[in-house]
């Protein structure tokens, strides 16, 4: 299957009854890119599950080697004066897993916040709560990644300073996963059950300490969801 960046981005943006893509041309109509960030209008036209499928599209852009030609400089001038994010996601700190790259965004179209093994906190549910609720993000993204280094140490029981805490809020998900087998930090298969199993955990963990975003998402203005990026195949997979 071939992937067009720039009809394939329009093609989602129209589906959701934008066109957030404006299109610069060269004198030869070779060049395209994305002159400018998401404004609030068309931000707000968007559902949760529209903005799954802009990440999904970019996902699978990205997967291609077909990304959108963003424009990031007109995108940093469109949004100095205002950012109108859709999603909010919280990833990994691995240098191989940035989200942004990942779902090809561009400027404005995304909060991220990022920590070792995409542990959740009062602070970064904070963060949350002003995303969606302040800003009007549509989405919250939980995203995990295969080879998780964090997921290993919490397997491994490792202790070193600070760390030894983060590592705590894994723990959780290591005893939770129902795994037959070596369930070593060596073993690559258990790595990645319990990295799938803790993004389950976090997202259940959102929606029970945050009634503000429980709120949000019973009433259908925002949806949370868990999702696995493969960092060999360069997929992202949502989670049932």
């Amino acid at each position: 299957m071939t992937f067009d960046p720039v009809q394939d981005r329009r093609t989602v943006l129209k589906a959701t009854g934008i066109a957030a893509a404006a299109l610069l041309g060269s004198a030869s109509g070779a060049l395209r890119a994305y002159a400018a960030a998401l404004t609030a209008a068309q931000r707000d036209k968007l559902t949760p599950e529209s903005v799954i499928g802009l990440l999904q599209a970019g996902n699978e852009r990205f997967r291609h080697g077909k990304e959108s030609p963003h424009d990031f400089r007109a995108q940093q001038k469109a949004s100095a004066r205002g950012q109108y994010p859709a999603a909010m996601i919280l990833s990994c700190i691995d240098s191989r897993a940035a989200a942004e790259t990942i779902c090809d965004l561009g400027i404005g179209e995304g909060f991220n916040a990022r920590v070792a093994g995409n542990v959740v906190n009062d602070d970064i549910l904070g963060s949350m709560e002003f995303a969606c609720k302040v800003a009007g993000a549509k989405l919250i993204l939980v995203m995990g990644h295969t080879a998780c280094g964090a997921v290993k140490g919490a397997i491994g029981n490792v202790q070193l300073g600070n760390l030894t805490g983060l590592l705590a809020k894994i723990r959780p998900a290591v005893d939770a996963t129902d795994y037959r087998g070596d369930r070593s930090a060596t073993n690559y298969g258990f790595v990645d059950a319990v990295a799938r199993k803790h993004v389950e955990l976090t997202v259940a963990d959102i929606r029970r300490r945050s009634p503000v975003l429980a709120e949000l998402e019973g009433s259908g203005g925002v949806k949370i969801v868990g999702g696995m990026y493969d960092l060999g195949s360069g997929r992202l997979d949502l989670l049932a």
